[in-house]
């Protein structure tokens, strides 16, 4: 090819490219969400889906791909073409912490997928028994420390957001607590309620009806200042400061995803957690919409996986 015709060809694709971008999307997205239907990720996927089509101009189908800890769907996303058509609906679970709990992977977390937007974030809640002495974070920092290997906290698994954020707490407060874990938090709550569990973290949207109907004691919640969704319940950060623990929810796309894409995605998105019906479905599954450009949600995820890193290193954890 001259270098005439090779110029030519250059302008034509770029010509090609711009436009196809600018038409984009021409029919229907996928949402990858790598967990099954019915569970936190998908109900967040679904609740902000259709507003997203409304501003996308296109239609958003959530594809629920469950197993292997999110790896299956994750890795079906790792794999897509980079067309904007096939996106992730990710977690810390799947970005932050599972790459670094010995399992092999079949992408790489920092360099298969191309940032969009972080989502969300759902704090979690320190829920004790009505019986237990402390009425404050504090309070059962003290009495934890007053009795040393003699309580206990429940987790849904090791390796999950509930152990790593209990682990987190006992680091930060310098407790020794023994792990309980179950295979989810939902059959944890009546040994807690009758004391035989000392403390659990749980997701606002599982644990707080517990809270209302009298059968549990909230303490604190994970995010770093009180969250909007539960004004009056202080931050765990009060008592330890810096302490912060929230599930993320992030949109990505595959590597080499087309700028304008991502643009065109961000701002879709941002505009969508923007709408007030969405807000109010998000409240209610114990969500905070957060928004913001791509390089922000990139940041976020590195100072995330840095933290989860450094604590699964640090604790010796491990997979079941």
């Amino acid at each position: 090819m001259t270098p005439c015709k090779r110029l030519l060809f250059c302008a034509f694709a770029l010509s090609a490219a711009v436009g196809y971008a600018q038409t984009y999307p021409v029919k229907q997205i996928r949402m990858v969400v790598p967990f099954p239907a019915g569970g936190a990720t998908d109900l967040f996927a679904r609740a902000v889906s259709l507003k997203l089509g409304e501003k996308l101009g296109a239609s958003v189908m959530v594809d629920n791909k469950p197993g292997a800890g999110g790896a299956i769907g994750t890795d079906i996303v790792a794999k897509a073409l980079p067309d904007g058509y096939t996106l992730l609906l990710a977690t810390s679970s799947t970005h932050s912490i599972s790459p670094h709990l010995g399992a092999k992977l079949p992408y790489d977390v920092a360099h298969d997928f191309t940032p969009i937007v972080h989502v969300g974030n759902a704090p979690s809640i320190m829920l004790v028994p009505n019986n237990s002495p402390a009425k404050t974070v504090k309070e059962w920092v003290d009495y934890a420390k007053k009795n040393p290997g003699k309580l206990n906290y429940a987790s849904s698994g090791s390796g999950t957001v509930v152990h790593l954020t209990s682990e987190l707490f006992k680091a930060q407060a310098e407790l020794f607590l023994l792990h309980i874990p179950y295979k989810g938090t939902a059959q944890a709550i009546p040994d807690l309620v009758s004391g035989q569990i000392n403390v659990m973290f749980d997701a606002l949207p599982s644990g707080m009806p517990h809270v209302r109907d009298g059968r549990l004691r909230a303490l604190g919640v994970t995010s770093l200042k009180r969250s909007p969704l539960t004004p009056d319940i202080p931050a765990v950060a009060e008592t330890l400061p810096g302490f912060e623990s929230n599930t993320w929810f992030g949109l990505y796309g595959p590597k080499n995803l087309p700028a304008e894409m991502v643009t065109k995605l961000n701002a879709s998105v941002n505009a969508a957690l923007a709408d007030a019906d969405v807000k109010d479905r998000l409240t209610r599954l114990g969500i905070e919409p957060v928004g913001g450009t791509p390089v922000q949600f990139a940041n976020m995820v590195a100072a995330d996986t840095g933290k989860w890193k450094k604590l699964i290193a640090d604790r010796k954890i491990k997979l079941d």
